[in-house]
């Protein structure tokens, strides 16, 4: 997209190319403070996002350590009943407003408990043997985490896309729309001042005619 149309080489549209490149370069420079912003932003919720990464991969180790023990003990078929009953997980999205000039991030209610006991299970005691229960818990506590760090997860996707296009933004004002107009501008500036060059000899010559 180029930011220049065609224009004639007037005052008025050397007056009017100023006023646009005055106008791209102030937008530029609102641009450059949210890109800051964003950076400032992305950066403090990188390093919680990494933490939380490193224990979310932590619990799911531990968990499927633990489903190995309940398959070697219980079998296959006889785990799936440590799920009953099923349940409607969601997460709730709040209403707040988002930080000015900052995409929406992790505005989100807190996740459910989701670790159940025996009784929760609606099983019997001792009806399963306990690495099949502690594998359910195990893997209970992994999605756990996983709702927990899915908010923050999302407002660091968010914060990314939002950086990468005012990125974008920023380098076509500055690097097509601006030279564009200033490169229009320098051309209606030289030729007009070479027209006024041109007056000026002309008027002398008919000046020095009339003196004779």
């Amino acid at each position: 997209m180029s930011g220049v149309d065609p224009v004639r080489v007037t005052r008025s549209s050397l007056v009017r190319l100023t006023r646009r490149l005055d106008q791209v370069e102030r937008g530029a420079a609102l641009l450059e403070k949210r890109r800051d912003a964003l950076v400032t932003e992305l950066f403090a919720r990188v390093r919680p996002s990494l933490d939380a990464q490193r224990g979310l991969d932590q619990q799911a180790a531990l968990a499927y350590r633990a489903l190995a023990e309940a398959l070697a003990t219980s079998g296959r078929s006889d785990l799936p009943a440590l799920g009953w009953p099923s349940r409607d997980v969601r997460l709730q999205r709040l209403d707040a407003a988002p930080p000015a000039g900052v995409a929406a991030t992790d505005r989100f209610a807190p996740p459910p408990t989701l670790v159940r006991s025996t009784v929760a299970r609606a099983l019997v005691p001792g009806q399963f043997d306990a690495a099949a229960e502690k594998a359910a818990r195990a893997f209970e506590r992994l999605l756990e985490i996983v709702l927990a760090a899915a908010p923050a997860e999302f407002a660091v996707r968010q914060l990314g896309h939002a950086l990468a296009r005012t990125v974008r933004q920023v380098n076509v004002l500055e690097q097509r729309v601006a030279l564009d107009l200033a490169g229009a501008r320098l051309h209606v500036r030289r030729t007009l001042d070479e027209r006024e060059r041109e007056e000026v000899v002309r008027l002398r010559r008919i000046a020095a005619l009339a003196r004779r």
